[in-house]
């Protein structure tokens, strides 16, 4: 893990959880939606958050 002082890991787990929160927000957006092309940019919007969200949990490794 890198070497993180206890602020900066207490914001990372925050911005961690948010990430996570806007995945599932996006998916169940898009699942709930009958417009094909906004389903379609729901779910680009989930995997960007998701990516932010791997990108963010390799600085806890």
């Amino acid at each position: 893990m890198a070497n993180l002082t206890s602020k900066e890991l207490t914001a990372l787990e925050e911005q961690i959880g948010s990430e996570q929160v806007l995945v599932k927000k996006y998916e169940a957006m898009a699942s709930m939606c009958s417009d094909t092309k906004i389903q379609q940019d729901l779910n680009n919007f989930a995997s960007k958050h998701r990516a932010h969200y791997n990108t963010l949990i390799t600085f806890l490794q």
